[in-house]
């Protein structure tokens, strides 16, 4: 089939393919917010509540650090056959997890689930990159962010539904068909014209890669929780870690075809960018981890509702991705960004200065303002950065992107944790001893709120230091040569 560019909707030669990514992304969107609801009813019949983080932990773990190797493979042998392995490996962990009988095998496949997540994510956002114009770009990932709006909904409802059901495999082996009709769709709609080439797989890098990152992220996730921040097993992890990742550095230096190539973060766009990335992960993760306890603990709010509120940060964010391209197409990347990021700006502090007040409606308009924020910031800053590449760099880029937002979310739940925490030791000490003392949510969580605040400030600088708006004629003479040079779908 061959692209064309005469309609961007579902009705379009594209549509099917634009269908079966939403779907595929659909699988990982819910996923990452089913789980949590039926945690216990999963304790309740396989045990092990103290190690159930790990549900979590594991799978974002799995994730992150195999999106940079998933980016690179399908740079060398195309996007089909990478989005399909991790369809199927998803799909495989699915099952498994739906007939696990021990919390550490539950574990182990929510692994395999993440492994299969950390292709289908990036691959979805590549291949809409390579099917649809840079004109076009900023609909269609509103399309597939919209996905994560409405999963952001369904996850929690479907969870808590098989939850009260006391039929917590169900949130598992929903997949199943899930799985099979992304997979059959893509296999029987996506075709792609590649050049069968002889490639060096970097085995070294990526196993460097895979070793110092899963590590980093491993300290920053458990670091103050399962250990002291300050313990010889802190130190050793990090150090590790850092040791293993400046060996991949050199080795990257002398690889024929690396599997991160430094250019992805060398150049000034792609640095900027991947900066940007980074900001994003960790203010979002950052509302989505701490908004709706803040909302249970100081207002008693119901789980659903306080959900509810959270949901009205992926409901702003598709809203101006979608719309995102009339912007950048008449102001430039950069500037759409700008203006973004400080509504984002705007949205933080009104919920960090107004956290000693808790209202609920309060709190989901600052997540509606943060998300609307942020959907001009993300999505114009990952298709600059696709459209500074050719095809055969642009599964790189934008896994790097990606990368950096996991990094990026890793990494600021242990920072906002650490501030949480020290809230906590601090009243704890502080208490009269006997009976029992409130939690001090309030402060923690207004903490916690001005931290994010901090972050969204900080990416502002990422976002001016990207390099100035082309002008509009050249912006058109680009949108021309990708349309004339992408290859067939």
């Amino acid at each position: 089939m061959t692209t064309t560019r005469t309609d961007v909707g579902f009705r379009s030669e594209r549509g099917p393919i634009l269908i079966a990514l939403m779907l595929a992304t659909g699988l990982v969107a819910i996923d990452s917010t089913i789980v949590a609801t039926a945690v216990p009813s999963i304790v309740k019949d396989v045990g092990g509540f103290s190690s159930f983080p790990w549900l979590f932990s594991g799978y974002m773990l799995a994730q992150a650090v195999s999106v940079p190797v998933y980016a690179k493979l399908s740079d060398m042998l195309g996007r089909k056959p990478i989005i399909l392995a991790g369809i199927g490996l998803f799909l495989l962990g699915s099952i498994l997890c739906g007939v696990a009988v021990t919390m550490p095998a539950l574990i182990a496949f929510r692994v395999l689930q993440g492994l299969g997540a950390g292709a289908v994510q990036p691959m979805s956002i590549t291949i809409a990159g390579d099917i649809y114009s840079l004109a076009e770009r900023a609909k269609v990932q509103g399309y597939i962010a919209s996905v994560w709006a409405v999963s952001s909904v369904i996850g929690p409802t479907l969870g808590g539904i098989f939850a009260s059901l006391d039929l917590w495999r169900g949130i598992f082996l929903i997949n199943i068909p899930l799985c099979l009709l992304a997979g059959w769709m893509l296999w029987r709609t996506f075709h792609e014209n590649i050049e069968r080439l002889r490639h060096r797989v970097d085995y070294l890098g990526a196993s460097l890669l895979t070793g110092s990152m899963t590590l980093l992220i491993l300290g920053a996730l458990e670091g103050g929780q399962a250990w002291a921040w300050d313990s010889p097993l802190s130190f050793g992890t990090f150090g590790v870690g850092a040791a293993l990742f400046a060996a991949f550095l050199v080795a990257e230096r002398r690889a024929a075809e690396p599997v991160l190539p430094l250019w992805a973060v060398s150049r000034r766009l792609l640095l900027t960018t991947t900066l940007v990335s980074f900001g994003v992960g960790a203010v979002i993760l950052g509302l989505t981890s701490y908004v709706p306890t803040f909302l249970e603990s100081a207002q008693s709010v119901s789980p659903i509702l306080a959900g509810l509120a959270l949901a009205a940060l992926t409901i702003g964010w598709p809203i101006s991705a979608s719309q995102s391209g009339r912007l950048y197409l008449r102001i430039g990347f950069r500037s759409t960004a700008t203006i973004g990021i400080l509504v984002a700006v705007v949205g933080a502090a009104a919920l960090a200065f107004t956290a000693y007040t808790p209202n609920i409606v309060l709190v989901a308009a600052s997540c509606f303002v943060v998300g609307l924020g942020m959907g001009l910031v993300a999505t114009p800053t990952l298709i600059v950065a696709q459209s500074s590449v050719e095809w055969n760099e642009r599964g790189v880029v934008t896994g790097t992107n990606l990368f950096a937002r996991s990094i990026g979310s890793a990494l600021g739940v242990a920072v906002f944790g650490a501030v949480a925490n020290a809230i906590y030791t601090g009243a704890s000490s502080a208490a009269p001893t006997g009976g029992s003392h409130p939690l001090p949510i309030v402060p923690a969580s207004a903490a916690v709120f001005l931290a994010v605040f901090i972050g969204t400030a900080l990416t502002v600088v990422a976002v001016l230091a990207m390099p100035a708006d082309r002008t509009r004629s050249g912006e058109r003479a680009e949108t021309a040569a990708e349309e004339s040079s992408q290859p067939a779908a």
